[in-house]
């Protein structure tokens, strides 16, 4: 079981791997959560927008592990763009998680979803107003971490200029053949911790020949290669799944890409369709 961690700029140590519960409904995701615990998962990371964090909080508190030891991240609406709406978002949160505190906390999204990718809006005023909600329950202790996700520059620079509290996290899509790297050398030079969601690109790596034949190469499944490509990266990763099974082999990434592979699949071009999923705004291009 892979069980790095990475520490934030305030001290506070994430695991690398983490399971991801999006798609994963609120009835199945307490099984899943329990089961990836019990594998040796210690971070679980779900969201407002999932509509799973009961499940997901179930799962924690019965999986008779000690709540320190397990690293929990939700997110803050997409839409919640006034400090009352994310200030009432984050009490709903540790309500139906039936939690004392959240691990960490991030803005979903900079832009509602319904303007992803159809707007040039990108809620200056709003985003700062749900961080302010976000340092205050960091302040109060409520949440340990904070952060966003799906930030381009412009957006973390926004922040930046008048927050309290920098940003500790960017949570993006990175995946080989779409690695914002511009952006990840961005952030982890002011000491921002990026994260990776899908990193298999919504299963789209399963078909590309490249990944596949490098997969072979160091003998892992392209699962296996495309966690470990993200880790290599310096990346937290948050593969997705409810199946026993892969939960145990996405775990399984102790190998080491060599320096040469990973420039090479950093080359790997780019994904032009995410197929039928496409329809999902993280998926359309310019967050």
């Amino acid at each position: 079981m892979y069980n790095e961690t990475v520490k934030l700029v305030n001290g506070v140590d994430v695991p690398r791997l983490a399971l991801g519960t999006w798609l994963i409904d609120d009835d199945k995701a307490a099984d899943a959560v329990r089961a990836a615990i019990k594998l040796g998962y210690r971070h679980i990371d779900t969201a407002q927008a999932y509509g799973n964090e009961k499940g997901v909080g179930e799962g924690v508190r019965a999986s008779g592990v000690d709540r320190k030891e397990i690293f929990i991240t939700s997110k803050v609406a997409a839409e919640h763009k006034t400090y009352e709406e994310a200030a009432a978002g984050i009490n709903k949160t540790l309500a139906t998680m039936g939690l004392d505190y959240i691990d960490m906390m991030i803005i979903h999204s900079p832009q509602p979803w319904t303007e992803v990718n159809q707007s040039d809006n990108r809620y200056i005023e709003g985003n700062r107003e749900a961080w302010r909600a976000l340092e205050d329950a960091y302040k109060a202790g409520r949440i340990r971490a904070i952060g966003v996700s799906n930030f381009i520059r412009e957006d973390i620079d926004n922040l930046w200029e008048g927050c309290e509290i920098k940003p500790m996290v960017n949570q993006v899509l990175c995946h080989i053949s779409n690695t914002p790297l511009d952006l990840i050398e961005y952030c982890q030079s002011k000491g921002i911790i990026m994260e990776a969601y899908s990193p298999v690109a919504h299963g789209e790596a399963m078909k590309n020949e490249k990944i596949a034949e490098m997969a072979d190469k160091y003998g892992v499944s392209i699962p296996q290669l495309c966690i470990r490509y993200d880790i290599q990266l310096g990346m937290v990763v948050l593969p997705k799944t409810a199946n026993l099974e892969h939960m145990k082999t996405n775990a399984d990434v102790d190998f080491v890409i060599s320096d040469e592979d990973m420039e090479l699949l950093k080359d790997v071009e780019k994904i032009e369709s995410y197929g039928e999923h496409g329809f999902f705004p993280v998926f359309g291009g310019r967050l």
